[in-house]
């Protein structure tokens, strides 16, 4: 008589980090999937992954068939609707893990502090803690922006490639949020080297005259996110700027390091 040890499927196999193996395969899936734009065919999955096609076809059947996957007219896999929900309610808890970081940040630079994520080829803002003076910038949480005329969006897309930019650009459009947003792609692209070179990203009154903001992303972070400071440009002034950007930088570092810690 066999015993159920025997019977153990391949799905089912431990992997070699104790966990379950086609959890970690079905993930992993998922995965490629986003960095390939979100719509793949099997045999690309195999290509990328080295997973044999049987393998890849079962686990993608049941990721369609719980609804975290969908397979589209011409037989290639989209993420599915529930992604969105899960996507959700991840951004919120980021932004919960976040306020006392953004909380040292108002303490130690006196200005608004603001966390966003680049959704898709919009900026998203996740999380914010005012800061104490009466004129103060407030940006509401879960506001949506294009991301050429913020200083978060430039901090962003600093780290994707030159022509992944432009084509980002190219389905959004470039209007002008104020007279000194920047309106063409060239000049962006410029902006964005400019990011590279300092290591931080400014929005000098481009999204709100009088308005000046520093961002930085967070490094490492599970998804592309960015903490900024913003205040009326009277306060965030170039001398301002010098102190501020060093503090932005090291608690952007905490903040990694504390994700990175959680699992996050």
């Amino acid at each position: 008589m066999p015993t159920s040890s025997a019977s153990t499927t391949d799905s089912a196999k431990p992997s070699a980090a104790g966990g379950v193996q086609s959890l970690e395969r079905a993930f992993d899936l998922l995965e490629r999937m986003a960095d390939a734009g979100g719509e793949v065919g099997l045999s690309e999955l195999s290509a990328t992954s080295g997973l044999p096609l049987p393998t890849i076809h079962r686990l993608m059947r049941t990721l369609v068939a719980c609804g975290y996957v969908r397979q589209q007219a011409n037989r290639r896999y989209a993420l599915g609707p529930r992604l969105i929900r899960l996507g959700e309610s991840a951004s919120r808890l980021l932004g919960t893990w976040a306020r006392p970081y953004l909380a040292r940040l108002v303490e130690e630079t006196g200005e608004t502090a603001n966390m966003a994520l680049l959704d898709g080829d919009e900026i998203v803002y996740v999380a914010q803690v005012p800061s104490k003076h009466s004129m103060r910038m407030f940006t509401e949480v879960g506001r949506r922006v294009l991301p050429h005329s913020t200083g978060v969006g430039k901090a962003l897309l600093a780290g994707v490639p030159d022509e992944e930019v432009r084509a980002l650009l190219a389905r959004t459009g470039m209007p002008a949020a104020t007279e000194k947003t920047i309106v063409t792609p060239e000049g962006f692209l410029a902006a964005l080297e400019d990011v590279r070179q300092a290591g931080y990203a400014v929005d000098d009154n481009e999204q709100e005259i009088g308005v000046r903001c520093l961002a930085v992303c967070v490094p490492d972070s599970p998804t592309a996110a960015a903490i900024s400071i913003s205040g009326p440009a009277g306060r965030v002034t170039e001398a301002a700027t010098d102190k501020i950007v060093p503090v932005l930088q090291q608690i952007a570092r905490e903040l990694s390091e504390a994700l990175a810690s959680s699992g996050a």
